[in-house]
């Protein structure tokens, strides 16, 4: 396909085709294959999302690209190509092999429904950790998992109750081991809780007579998981329990991203931003810009630019939270408030990288040492940078956290947000801002 798209680009751009047309597809090519291996797009797509799918295929092509442009350098090719064909060869290419991912997975999981390639599995263990893995197998068919039934050794009385349309209970271990050895199970998965490790051995041992895979569920879910993750340290396997979405590629595609955007933001804004800086200026003594001490990335303090919107610019220990025809607030601050533009200047912070566009909102010092003596996780939503909008605002809790509970509910959205990220989440996120800013006010 890498090939075919050169020839495509030129072809509509009505260039000739020569011999080095080919020669530069087929490097690019085999290319596109290393490096297509290292970012893992060969390997099974089933345990990994549509967005992460996108994502190496896009890393995989850059790779490419910048690759045959320190070749082409060298052998003196840029004579040959035009700088039009190259950009429309990205274009095209990039296109066409995101689509043909998307495709392919699309068909591998409709002969996943239709029962290809599935996988005979059976669960070691009836209790709600089994239940739950059986659960999500169903909502997600391409998976390949196809599932026997429930095995376990326990007392009827202690075993979980099957709801109606999942696999029920048929037998005990040794009845699972019969099928195993027997050909009828291809995988196990054992869902015993981390603590029966003398039952997970034995288990462990009565399989070890077959050929199945076997698989353990950890009962992680007991912890409130942060974008957990495998990973090893010196080839010994850990799970991360609190953790950043952002490291490696993503953390560079969103950074490059953010970057590019406010750039662009600010272009276009630039009249706005020079309106309503003449505006504070006129509405009263104080100065234009208010930066606020306020935790960053992994809690770090940073300084938060805004419109003044207050007569006061309370930056201590104690910082009070704007309420409800708030008497500090200007006339002027009133509307940069409400209209959400007193936040345009954290663009500014964006571009100097101690901000995203979105993320969890950053707030003042002294409430975010307030809280965190209150709400259990509360500065785990430091783990990504903060954003000027967020998931948390978008759905709900924007304004004043004058409660306990309100503020709960917004560290449960943070949080939900970082389990959660992917580059659509915060494409969705941008779109809806939008249109909060314009139906709802903030005081």
């Amino acid at each position: 396909m890498v090939s075919q798209t050169l020839w495509l680009a030129q072809v509509l751009l009505n260039q000739d085709i020569h011999s080095r047309t080919w020669t530069v597809g087929l490097i690019g090519g085999i290319l596109f294959y290393f490096f297509g291996e290292v970012m893992g797009i060969y390997h099974s797509t089933r345990s990994r999302s549509p967005d992460h799918e996108l994502v190496a295929t896009t890393g995989a092509w850059l790779g490419t690209l910048t690759t045959l442009s320190g070749i082409g350098f060298l052998a003196r090719w840029s004579d040959t190509f035009s700088r039009s064909s190259i950009v429309a060869w990205f274009l095209i290419a990039g296109l066409c092999l995101m689509l043909a991912r998307m495709v392919f997975r699309a068909c591998l999981e409709l002969l996943a429904r239709r029962g290809w390639g599935v996988r005979r599995t059976a669960i070691a263990g009836l209790n709600s950790l089994g239940l739950r893995v059986a659960e999500n197998a169903s909502l997600h068919p391409e998976c390949g998992l196809q599932f026997v039934g429930f095995f376990d050794d326990r007392d009827p009385d202690r075993l979980a109750a099957v709801p109606e349309g999942s696999p029920g209970f048929m037998g005990n271990i040794d009845q699972l081991l019969e099928l195993a050895k027997s050909g009828q199970v291809d995988t196990v998965l054992v869902t015993l809780p981390m603590r029966a490790e003398s039952r997970i051995r034995m288990i462990m041992d009565q399989l070890g007579d077959s050929t199945v895979s076997v698989y353990i569920v950890p009962d992680f879910f007991v912890f409130e998981l942060l974008h957990s993750r495998w990973s090893d340290v010196g080839g010994l396997p850990v799970v991360s329990v609190f953790e950043s979405p952002l490291y490696g590629v993503d953390g560079v595609l969103k950074r490059s991203i953010d970057l590019v955007l406010a750039i662009i933001g600010l272009l276009f804004i630039s009249p706005v931003l020079l309106i309503c800086a003449l505006l504070v200026r006129l509405s009263g003594p104080g100065p234009i810009f208010f930066r606020q001490k306020r935790y960053g990335l992994d809690g770090k303090e940073i300084l938060v630019w805004k419109f003044r919107s207050m007569r006061t610019c309370d930056n201590g220990p104690v910082v009070k939270q704007a309420t409800k025809e708030d008497p500090r607030v200007t006339p002027i601050g009133k509307i940069l408030r409400r209209t959400s533009l007193d936040e345009l200047p954290q663009l500014f912070n964006v571009i100097a990288g101690n901000m995203s566009l979105v993320g969890p909102r950053p707030h003042a010092t002294a409430h975010n040492e307030h809280f965190r003596k209150l709400i259990r996780g509360y500065m785990l939503r430091h783990k990504v940078k903060p954003g000027i909008t967020g998931l948390a605002q978008v759905l709900g809790s924007r304004g004043e956290t004058d409660t306990i509970e309100k503020m709960q509910r917004r560290i449960d959205l943070d949080h939900r947000y970082i389990r959660e990220w992917s580059f659509w989440l915060d494409l969705k996120i941008l779109f809806k801002t939008i249109w909060v800013v314009l139906s709802k006010e903030a005081y």
